[in-house]
């Protein structure tokens, strides 16, 4: 069987399973209407977009150049830049950083589901939490993010309780309203916080000229991650990188209007590891937040992707995730549709890059062609014409 009939296979059982598809309809149709609305009396967001997609293009232009020069800011700042090639490097960097310590927690990180990064550390017998409420109910289901900013969009209210039931023991009696299963949440995850001994989050934007980290986020849990343990460690794809940090705040407001989450209730910048400058007036590091701060910028496939007419308009996606939710293809199997990570519309080509275009060309083959995705992406990525491209590779082989 090769993997486009695996993945047929998948998609035959989530179109059979009613909780699947349950979940999906109650909740897309909501995230769709809720960006349209937004979007219809917002028009100075459109014309940011177009600003937001024109510093995407020169980045992806000049990678390497930006590469360095994020480095380079980021050790003027005190924080510790790396560099990986691959997802194998990245986890070798990391294993490096980490020792011996065993109490880690991760915020919600796409690129972290990229190199299998939980699966590697629980395989080492360490104790690693996910934060991101959506994504620990993923690390309970053992499964694999079905939406780029709500992995546990396919998921209904019942199973959610069964999941907390029988894998953390919360006691739920079964008739609690959303708000009440937060609540219950809450506790389990404050007491891993406070013991962790090493923080792991990705990013939304990076900021060449300074080296700092973006990300926006609702639960609070990202500025928990980020400050509690004494080492935090991003990791990012290189294509996060923006020339400037005010092209990194434009940058953060189109991603949170087109994911239907603006404003973000949390707007984080993490310029380095924790400082003060209150004893004496010289500023030094490891203060109430993080001693250490680590980026490793990962390539895995990104920068061999530049240089190929087609996948190179790729690498300004923003991950809003709202081309998945327009999608017909996606709106039925969610993530089902896809590599081990990325999936629908912008995910299929995600999976050629990062996972081989041979992979993503098989998954192109249930593309529809209807260019929704065209239509809805803020920064104009043509992805229907990758997705063409990828089917002629195809058919090619």
């Amino acid at each position: 069987m090769d993997y486009l009939e695996k993945v047929i296979v998948d998609i035959t059982e989530v179109l059979d399973n009613k909780e699947f598809q349950k979940a999906l309809s109650s909740s897309i149709p909501n995230a769709e209407s809720r960006v349209i609305d937004f979007l219809s009396s917002h028009s100075d967001i459109v014309s940011l977009s177009r600003e937001v997609e024109k510093v995407k293009k020169e980045v992806v232009s000049n990678l390497d150049y930006y590469i360095e020069k994020a480095m380079n800011s980021l050790k003027s700042i005190n924080g510790i830049p790396h560099y990986a090639e691959d997802k194998d490097e990245a986890i070798s960097i990391i294993d490096k950083i980490i020792g011996n310590k065993n109490k880690i927690i991760l915020s919600k990180s796409m690129v972290a589901e990229e190199i299998g990064l939980r699966n590697h550390l629980e395989s080492l017998n360490k104790e690693v939490w996910e934060t991101d409420i959506g994504q620990l109910l993923i690390q309970l289901e053992n499964g694999k993010p079905m939406h780029a900013t709500a992995p546990a969009i396919h998921m209904t209210v019942e199973e959610v309780m069964d999941l907390l039931k029988n894998k953390l023991h919360i006691e739920l009696n079964g008739n609690e309203t959303p708000q009440q299963i937060v609540a219950k949440i809450r506790p389990f995850l404050r007491e891993k916080f406070v013991n962790a001994e090493i923080g792991i989050s990705g990013a939304n934007a990076i900021s060449a000229d300074t080296g700092s980290i973006f990300l926006i986020e609702n639960e609070g849990n990202i500025r928990l991650v980020t400050t509690f343990p004494p080492i935090h460690i991003v990791i990012a794809g290189v294509e996060k990188i923006v020339p400037t940090i005010l092209d990194a705040f434009k940058l953060i407001i189109v991603q949170s209007s087109f994911a239907g989450l603006y404003p973000p209730t949390y707007v984080s910048v993490v310029s380095g590891p924790s400082s003060t400058g209150d004893i004496g007036h010289r500023r030094v590091y490891g203060a109430h937040g993080p001693i250490e701060m680590h980026l490793i910028l990962l390539d895995n496939g990104r920068k061999s992707a530049s240089k190929n007419e087609f996948l190179k308009e790729q690498l300004r996606c923003i991950r809003c995730g709202y081309c998945q939710f327009v999608c017909p293809v996606w709106d039925q199997v969610a993530n089902t549709w896809g590599g081990s990570v990325y999936g629908g519309p912008m995910g299929v080509v995600w999976t050629a890059i990062t996972e081989g275009i041979e992979k993503g060309a098989e998954l192109s083959q249930l593309c529809l062609g209807c260019m929704r995705c065209d239509v809805a992406c803020p920064v104009e990525i043509p992805i229907s014409n990758i997705l063409h491209y990828l089917k002629v590779v195809y058919n090619n082989k």
